[in-house]
């Protein structure tokens, strides 16, 4: 569910959905290139850290495989083609450049935990080190923020960059059922049924780091009710309105870096 629909649709009008796919070929393809788009999209948000960050999708055929970027590459170059497969033990199945030892041992751990997260993201985005750092969660003072309330993970236990597979572990068991964990001293991570969908949570849920931020430092910021802020979570929170929230930006980078899909 998603609020926002002006009543019923006309006859005729219909609501774009995700789309449906018989062809796991074409399936793949459209992973990879939904892939692409979303580290276009994180170059233009500013969350690329040096080599840090990376977004993950797996793969449609060999579940215990993912798709992820290569070590060392800029996110606003990213194509389709450029990206690397790896399995769950840290094989390059496919490619040529090597992968990011922590986004193996991260994301390794939370495909594995988490059968249902088709696409993981994380990166080291500014607001979202600086909140995590406070090591407290997200409060329900916005309505975007809403959208994880009592639906993300706390890990407080930093040791250094990301290199041991138990590490890996402890941080998917931190993420459990949720959509998004807070890495203190790290940053953030999200997840989703979509591509689309893990990368938006973490748009959203790194300018909802901003705003606390921004609010705590002006005075105390008030908190709306839980009962309303469940509410809205379930207007907001849900797998296919993450999803529909990012089409525009998806949109946009279909139109501006057309070349993400070669």
């Amino acid at each position: 569910m998603i609020a926002g629909a002006a009543g019923p649709m006309p006859e005729g009008v219909t609501i774009p959905l995700p789309p449906v796919f018989e062809d796991v070929e074409e399936e793949r393809r459209y992973r990879k290139e939904q892939l692409a788009a979303g580290f276009r999209l994180f170059g233009r948000f500013g969350f690329s850290e040096g080599v840090a960050g990376h977004i993950t999708v797996r793969d449609p055929e060999h579940t215990d495989r993912f798709w992820v970027n290569p070590f060392g590459m800029s996110f606003g170059r990213i194509k389709a083609s450029d990206l690397i497969l790896v399995d769950h033990a840290g094989n390059l199945v496919h490619g040529t450049r090597p992968v990011n030892r922590a986004a193996f041992v991260i994301h390794a751990a939370v495909h594995q935990a988490r059968p249902d997260a088709i696409a993981a993201a994380h990166s080291h985005s500014l607001h979202g080190k600086a909140f995590s750092s406070l090591g407290i969660p997200l409060d329900p003072i916005t309505q975007d923020a809403c959208a994880f309330f009592e639906d993300h993970g706390l890990y407080g236990d930093y040791r250094g960059v990301v290199d041991d597979a138990e590490e890996g572990k402890r941080i998917a068991a931190a993420l459990g059922a949720y959509k998004a964990v807070i890495l203190q001293n790290h940053g953030l991570l999200t997840v989703g049924h979509s591509v689309a969908e893990a990368v938006w949570w973490f748009i959203t849920m790194e300018r909802s780091c901003q705003a606390q931020l921004l609010a705590m430092a002006a005075g105390t910021p008030r908190h709306i009710d839980r009962d309303t802020a469940l509410h809205t979570r379930g207007q907001l929170g849900g797998h296919f309105a993450g999803w529909f929230q990012a089409q525009p930006l998806y949109e946009q980078i279909a139109d501006s870096d057309p070349d993400h899909v070669n």
